[in-house]
């Protein structure tokens, strides 16, 4: 709960890095997005007091001066691939991000539909752009990319791609996830850019791994364990410290592509503005932090919370040992365990003393407040009673829930709805509170204290329902659950 980042100088420095960025070359700066432009939420966490939307709030700062473009792949819309967070396929989520930043102020500019090959999907979802009066461009597939410099910097390479128009010196190139092209558009951007004799810049902004931390520090390792399904490797970049003599830590992709990328400069330009991978980014989060060790300790609760999602998805039977294994790598790195995390060994402890599943929550002065499940309530739903309880100073053994109202609605999800386990779950408890607040002062104070929630942890010694797992989420707790199953 301790703040570990200065928001506030983040917003300032890193804005007006962007401006030196765009000064060093004519004006004109095309800046690669990696990761969330809004809702980030993992730096959020591993770096407390960075706030989910900073990144946007630092753009509103350059707003004038920016479009942003959006790039999706044809291969993506063809193979109608979704968006494991939102549950949309990425055509879907070109057009949402497109509203969210338009609803923000931003220009958005146009789509890119990058390695096109005829496919028809992406001719669909073109025709419907059109019909919404967005611009959209076609970016195809280029035999041997990235290697084949000599073809790809040439008309029939990049010169073959639609020139995206763009009126405004700062164009941020962004996608709904990894994959999409969108290092190929800025480079095919900086080839067609040259050819009308404007010598544009290209820069990339992604704020992990944090180039001017440690190799093996937690925030860096938190990295990895949230890369751990793309087997991504944080490492220390050769080209920077050849060039500079100075550590800087980057991640195996930009440091295997960085050969290529500074031949496609040099056949685009004749030279190359850098000198490593390093140099191309601009991000600055590395100079904010004001409390180290806070961002440590997120960092390792960061790490374990990666672990329990792993593990929860290989007990839901996606296929993903591999990543359990890779993070339990990354434990001995981080010199922990799940113990580290007090949460777990709460409901662990409170599940052994009991002989019932069991659940915990670390309050944000400390206090860790624990709950078991009974035949009317799921460990959940009587965890976020108890700590509801807890701090509106209301005596733990007062029933703000009578059994009367609850059995009732047990009748209904078992011999109505045909379900299997009568124990209300968190939304049910919610809702029941709500009605009895009209005429009750102990519901209606309960029910005020949740946005103290916001940024607690709580543990599940059982994976908790989609129901459940949501109203965290939506309450901002950070949950883990042992890979589990109910019964």
């Amino acid at each position: 709960m301790k703040t570990g980042f200065d928001n506030d100088k983040y917003l300032k420095i890193q804005s007006e890095h962007i401006k030196e960025r765009i000064a060093q070359f004519d004006g004109k700066l095309y800046l690669e997005l990696g990761g969330k432009l809004f809702d980030d939420h993992h730096a959020s966490r591993v770096l407390p007091g960075f706030k989910p939307d900073s990144k946007l709030r630092m753009f509103g700062q350059l707003r004038d001066q920016l479009e942003i473009v959006i790039v999706v792949s044809a291969e993506d819309i063809e193979k109608n691939k979704v968006r494991s967070d939102l549950g949309i396929t990425y055509d879907e989520d070109v057009l949402r991000l497109r509203q969210e930043f338009m609803g923000r102020d931003f220009m958005v500019g146009s789509v890119v539909i990058t390695h096109y090959n005829g496919q028809r999907a992406a001719d669909q979802f073109r025709h419907r752009l059109e019909r919404l009066g967005i611009k959209s461009y076609i970016h195809y597939l280029i035999d041997g990319y990235p290697h084949n410099v000599e073809l790809i910097a040439s008309d029939e390479g990049f010169g073959k791609n639609d020139y995206v128009e763009t009126s405004r010196e700062l164009v941020i190139v962004t996608a709904p996830g990894p994959g999409s092209g969108k290092m190929a558009v800025c480079l095919s951007q900086l080839y067609n850019e040259n050819k009308r004799g404007v010598r544009a810049g290209y820069a990339k902004f992604e704020t992990f791994p944090v180039w001017n931390l440690p190799l093996k520090h937690p925030v860096n390792i938190a990295y990895e364990a949230a890369t751990a399904d793309l087997n991504d490797v944080n490492m220390i970049d050769p080209f920077h410290l050849e060039a500079y003599d100075k550590i800087a830590v980057n991640y195996n992709r930009d440091i295997e592509i960085f050969p290529v990328l500074n031949a496609l400069f040099e056949g685009i330009y004749g030279g190359s503005p850098y000198k490593s991978p390093t140099d191309m980014g601009v991000n600055m989060v590395g100079f904010c932090i004001s409390d180290d060790e806070a961002c440590c300790q997120a960092s390792r609760d960061e790490i374990i919370r990666r672990y329990y999602d792993a593990t929860n998805k290989l007990a839901d039977g996606i296929d993903s040992e591999a990543e359990v294994h890779k993070i339990q790598l990354l434990f001995n790195q981080a010199h922990i365990t799940t113990a580290y995390r007090r949460v777990t060994v709460a409901a662990a402890a409170k599940k052994e003393l009991t002989g019932h599943t069991a659940a915990a929550i670390e309050l944000a002065d400390g206090q860790i407040i624990t709950s078991k499940s009974s035949p009317l309530l799921g460990c959940s739903a009587a965890l976020l009673l108890n700590a509801m309880k807890h701090l509106a100073g209301i005596d733990h053994d007062v029933k703000l829930i009578p059994q009367s109202m609850i059995e009732p609605i047990q009748k209904t999800k078992i011999e109505y709805l045909g379900g299997r386990n009568p124990r209300l779950h968190t939304d049910e408890v919610l809702v029941a509170l709500s009605v009895l607040s009209q005429h009750d002062e102990l519901c209606r104070r309960a029910l005020e204290q949740l946005p103290q929630l916001r940024d607690c942890q709580v543990h599940s010694t059982v994976m908790l329902s989609e129901v459940d797992r949501k109203i965290f989420k939506k309450l901002g707790c950070g949950l883990t659950c042992d890979p589990v199953r109910k019964k």
